[in-house]
């Protein structure tokens, strides 16, 4: 199971990517481990909790704690309140001398300090792309409980990545007489964190790779936690002409403005930006498919698309949960389109109110016949996927 990227931004412009993904133990419907993902005003905290064993048990146990300690920090709670109430919540067995549930906390602040918690569990590993950094760890005894803590200071580039045991015991007694191991573990991670995939990509790209390990039956619960810091992807959608044919110019000058990618939706939208830049649209009919029209080329734009059809199925692969490696190898306008919007963090979508009258034909499905309800539909499935969008009419 995947998530959904969640990301918070600094004013210095640090991005930070949280994705994560996980596995349950073999004939389980529940995982016994448990991530919570929170933002307070000034921080995005992140908590990966196992519950000692497996199934209903384990997953209430650490639900309870992940949920509980990402919200008392949510609430700007100190680390010392937040162990001594899981203390006496959760007590040690007292049969097998455990605790109940394990954590591991990062808590990044948005100008890009980090502090980092971990109660037995494994250790989390920091780098900076494809490099392997040291976590300068030091031990600090709380109501009984010896922590591991950590202070860093994240740039563009960095990321720490959270792992349950059962990522370190992949393999054991098959591919691994003890396991995949610390070391090779994060040997994995260095290539992973190399290829710069956005962070539930890079999550999820571990979590198979676990799997494979226990050949297709995991011994234990596997939980994977990304976490990357870089510079946000900006993103400009204009979608449909403007009401007033006067505006043309004003409103192809503000998309040609906007910082990162541009994309232009729509036949006669298209038109209008060629003939306002003056600039040739070159169609590639090698990128026709039996549900959306082909796409086009123009400089200084990234894509060029039909609208409605391919908006309705971007959104349509978007809402389904799609990653970027599903789209990767794509060439129709939906899956470019649905892959680009995946790639931004901030979106601004530009919606021309001009009416087409080829939409209100009764034969047209009515939702083509609702642009402004086709916009709410892509935008909602974007924040669905942690991105922050904005939505201008002209």
């Amino acid at each position: 199971m995947s998530s959904a990227t969640r990301a918070v931004e600094s004013p210095a412009e640090l991005f930070i990517d949280v994705g994560h993904s996980q596995l349950n133990k073999k004939d389980e419907e529940l995982c016994g481990d448990s991530i919570a993902v929170a933002e307070s005003a000034v921080s995005l905290i992140v908590v990966c909790s196992d519950g000692l064993g497996s199934g209903v048990k384990a997953s209430i146990l650490a639900s309870l704690t992940s949920k509980m300690a990402s919200t008392m920090l949510q609430q700007g709670c100190s680390l010392e309140e937040v162990i001594e109430t899981l203390a006496h919540t959760l007590p040690v067995c007292e049969v097998r001398g455990l605790a109940y549930s394990t954590f591991s906390i990062l808590q990044v602040m948005r100008d890009g300090r980090a502090y980092l918690a971990e109660y037995d569990n494994p250790a989390a590993y920091y780098g900076h792309n494809g490099q392997l950094m040291e976590v300068p760890r030091r031990a600090r005894v709380i109501g009984e409980r010896v922590i591991r803590e950590a202070y860093l200071e994240l740039r563009p580039g960095d990321w720490v990545c959270l792992i349950s045991d059962g990522v370190l015991h992949a393999g054991i007694g098959g591919i691994w007489n003890l396991g995949w191991g610390a070391e090779r573990v994060g040997n994995f991670l260095r290539q992973v964190a190399g290829k710069n995939e956005d962070a539930s990509s890079a999550a999820a790209e571990v979590t198979a790779l676990v799997n494979k390990l226990y050949a297709g039956r995991p011994g234990d619960d596997a939980s994977v936690v990304f976490v990357r810091t870089r510079l946000p992807h900006y993103l400009t959608v204009l979608f449909g002409p403007p009401r007033d044919q006067n505006s043309d110019r004003a409103v192809v000058e503000k998309l040609m403005a906007g910082p990162g990618r541009r994309i232009v939706c729509g036949g006669t939208t298209a038109n209008i930006v060629s003939r306002e830049l003056g600039r040739e649209i070159r169609v590639d009919l090698g990128t026709m498919d039996a549900r959306v029209p082909p796409t086009a080329y123009m400089d200084g734009i990234d894509l060029v698309t039909e609208g409605m059809l391919t908006v309705s199925y971007a959104t349509e692969k978007i809402r389904s949960g799609v990653r970027l490696p599903d789209l990767a190898y794509k060439r129709d306008g939906a899956s470019r389109l649905a892959a680009l919007l995946l790639k931004g963090d901030r979106i601004q979508i530009m919606v021309g109110q001009a009416l087409n009258p080829a939409h209100q034909s009764p034969e047209v499905p009515i939702s083509l016949g609702l642009k402004n309800k086709v916009v709410e539909d892509l935008v909602r499935a974007l924040q669905q996927r942690g991105k922050t969008v904005s939505v201008s009419y002209y």
